[in-house]
């Protein structure tokens, strides 16, 4: 999660909402990491996730199925990177702060759990969620005063 936090603190360098993410395989590499980067590129797909995602699935040996493997994220993934996450193959998805408006890993929608799906990572919630949570006030705050 220190990893993905640092990554959140990159995207805020660019203007970005601070979120960071990390794929680890099951051996605990790092295979892929990513920060929000949508203000920077004008990509709406530029999420932390996706390009934590896309990162991985060139250097796993599966490929796109990122079997076995953890998706770390700094803030609960919502509906486009929960989805990815399950399109993914992903064992499990460890997040710091939960996301009561948009969140989709159990707060207000629980995509990746849904049974009607052929693929249900585990999900572990609240990691370090203080820490994670941090920049994202920090960052909403300042937004705020402009």
């Amino acid at each position: 999660m220190r990893r993905a936090l640092a990554e959140a603190r990159a995207a805020a360098e660019h203007g970005d909402i601070p979120v960071g993410a990390v794929v680890l395989d099951a051996a605990g590499t790092v295979l892929g990491t990513g920060h929000n980067d949508r203000e920077r590129t004008g990509d709406p797909t530029g999420h932390a996730e996706i390009i934590a995602l896309r990162a991985a699935a060139t250097t796993h040996a599966d490929g796109w199925r990122l079997t076995g493997c953890t998706l770390v994220v700094t803030l609960e993934p919502c509906t486009m990177c929960a989805g990815a996450a399950v399109a993914a193959r992903v064992a499990r998805i460890v997040y710091g702060a939960p996301d009561p408006k948009a969140g989709a890993a159990g707060s207000l929608w629980d995509v990746v759990r849904d049974r009607r799906l052929n693929h249900r990572p585990e999900v572990l919630a609240d990691y370090l969620a203080a820490d994670c949570a941090e920049p994202l006030i920090e960052f909403f705050a300042h937004r705020r005063v402009r």
